[in-house]
């Protein structure tokens, strides 16, 4: 993505996990905080590369936070087959924990940003870590998958993020998910899943949300 970042593997429960670790001018010293970003469907051709993954991890490296960029089971070099939600979930708490063993990393307040699929995975990785007492400190969802799989409920800070005119996840129905919650949608005007043309102002949302 830029000069700052690695690509590599490390272990996961099933092999070898591929992630793309994005760095801000002047890690590791001035971190604000570490961020995971779970890409879409890997069998729809979704990866750490996507458009809208990458996208995400600009912002968060904008606002001065690492990012970690994870390929699903079986996608580039990471180990495994795609195992409905369940693996992926395992594997992206693998990621967290090796995060967390980083030097200077321990104690970084952690965000877990998503797009698709990755919505889905990422509402049940933060419902285990609150389970476990370690939430982390806020969510952003994008293209949040809630017509196509069981995507949890998330905290109320949750920033959630959908295009008007999606016609792979219709927003009536991340709608329809978030009501029962009282949850917030700020919905992006003639924006498609993929937000061709209006991934700028995608990744301006993200950082003027967090900024306030």
């Amino acid at each position: 993505m830029n000069a700052q970042t690695e690509r590599f593997t490390i272990d996961g429960p099933v092999g070898a996990i591929e992630i793309a670790i994005d760095r801000p001018a002047g890690a590791p010293d001035s971190l604000r905080g570490i961020t995971l970003v779970a890409h879409p469907h890997p069998l729809f051709g979704g990866t750490l590369d996507n458009k809208v993954a990458q996208t995400l991890a600009r912002a968060f490296v904008q606002l001065g936070y690492a990012v970690v960029r994870p390929n699903f089971r079986g996608v580039g070099k990471s180990a495994g087959e795609h195992d409905k939600g369940i693996g992926e979930r395992d594997d992206l708490l693998a990621v967290i924990a090796w995060m967390r063993r980083q030097p200077g990393w321990e104690t970084l307040p952690l965000a877990l940003a998503g797009f698709s699929f990755g919505t889905f995975v990422l509402s049940h990785v933060a419902k285990t870590l609150e389970d476990a007492g370690t939430p982390a400190q806020r969510l952003v969802f994008v293209g949040t998958a809630a017509s196509n799989w069981d995507v949890a409920t998330v905290p109320a800070d949750t920033l959630v993020i959908h295009g008007e005119k999606d016609d792979t996840v219709p927003l009536q129905s991340v709608l329809d998910w978030a009501r029962p919650q009282t949850l917030p949608v700020v919905v992006i005007p003639g924006g498609e899943h993929f937000f061709h043309g209006l991934l700028p102002l995608l990744k301006q949302i993200v950082v003027d949300a967090w900024r306030h």
